[in-house]
Order: C-alpha cells, then sequence, then structure tokens
C-alpha cells in the first residue's frame, strides 16, 4: 500500500492507496494498514466502502448495546465491525456481531464461531447486504442475520435453514423485535434511529 497527499479545501491530509492488482490472498489483505475505507475480502478481490456515517455508527452502537444487554449468561460477546473469516480468501467486517468467548487478541474470528450478523443498510450498500451478504453469510453457515433498513427503520431478521435464509421476523417503528437466540432481547426500531 502506498500513501499520497492531497490537498483539500485548505487542508493537507495523507490517503492511502492500493497500488496492486488481485488476485489478494488472506495474508497479503491481513498486511494491509488501516484505512479510512472499510476493505473486506471476497474471493481474492478487495471490496472497498467509505467509513459509515455518523448516523450509521450511532445505530450500530445502539444495537450493540441492546444486543449486549441479553448476553450475561448466554457465553457470547458482542463486537462492532470486527474480521470474520467466512471462508479460505473471503473476509468480511460486518456491522455488529454476536460471537462465541474466543478471547480478546484474536485478529480474525471464523465463521463457526459466529451466531447472528448485523448489517446496517444505506443507500449505497442495500443491494450488497440484502443479497450478495446474505448469500454469503448462508453458505458460511452463520444462524441468524439481521438486516437494519435505514430507510424504512425496519429490523428484518434471518434464521438459516438448510443452505439458504428465511425470514423469521420483520418489525417496524412501534413494534418490538423479541429475540431469544442466540441472545435474549427485546430491540425498537425508534430506539436505534433517534
Amino acid at each position: 500500500m502506498a500513501a499520497t497527499t492531497m490537498r483539500l479545501e485548505g487542508a493537507t491530509m495523507t490517503v492511502a492507496m492500493i497500488d496492486r492488482a488481485g488476485p489478494w490472498t488472506e495474508e497479503e489483505y491481513l498486511a494491509l494498514d488501516q484505512t479510512s475505507e472499510r476493505v473486506e475480502l471476497f474471493d481474492g478481490s478487495l471490496h472497498m466502502t467509505p467509513a459509515p456515517t455518523l448516523r450509521h455508527q450511532r445505530i450500530s452502537r445502539r444495537l450493540a448495546n441492546a444486543l449486549e444487554a441479553g448476553t450475561q449468561t448466554t457465553g457470547v460477546e458482542i463486537f462492532e465491525a470486527i474480521n470474520v473469516r467466512l471462508k479460505d480468501a473471503r473476509l468480511v467486517i460486518p456491522d455488529v456481531v454476536v460471537i462465541d468467548d474466543v478471547g480478546l487478541d484474536r485478529l480474525v474470528v471464523d465463521a463457526p464461531s459466529v451466531h447472528l450478523i448485523a448489517e446496517i443498510t444505506s443507500a449505497s450498500n442495500a443491494a450488497a447486504d440484502k443479497v450478495f451478504k446474505m448469500h454469503c453469510y448462508a453458505a458460511a453457515k452463520i444462524g441468524w442475520y439481521l438486516i437494519v433498513e435505514q430507510d424504512t427503520k425496519n429490523l428484518r431478521l434471518y434464521r438459516l435453514h438448510g443452505v439458504s435464509y428465511v425470514e423469521h421476523a420483520v418489525v417496524g417503528p412501534g413494534e418490538v423485535l423479541r429475540l431469544t437466540e442466540p441472545v435474549v432481547a427485546d430491540i425498537r426500531p425508534e430506539d436505534l434511529h433517534t
């Protein structure tokens, strides 16, 4: 990874530039320096998106807090934006994850330790979250997938059934999403979006 310096409206900033063509190995991906973009690895190709908006970050934090309240006796932990290995050369950074207690010094958590993945959609990523990532998470046998829709404020919970997800529950503002596994939690859409 190289760096270049840019001047933008009177401010100077250093921007990371990836100056290599793929396919990327997992080792090369993990050796990348941290950037302001979210970089994921899909079968040797890098997928980059800008850092989330402040609204997105607030929803993510509130969702993680709501899920964490139900973890006292379950042996699982809640994290935001961690590396999850779905399979070789496929590493993603979901918005929120519910995982087994695997220790705090890991750089990557493998899919068998992941119970739930949550993604917060926006105009730029809704299709990827609702189609491509849903397929990838199901293929990795992640038991639960929660989509938080910023535009409608709906929460869509899917559970793994065989090799694909089936819709388990959909709630909108004024309703409550009740989770009984992998954590016990009541989540109100308006609590995430206000």
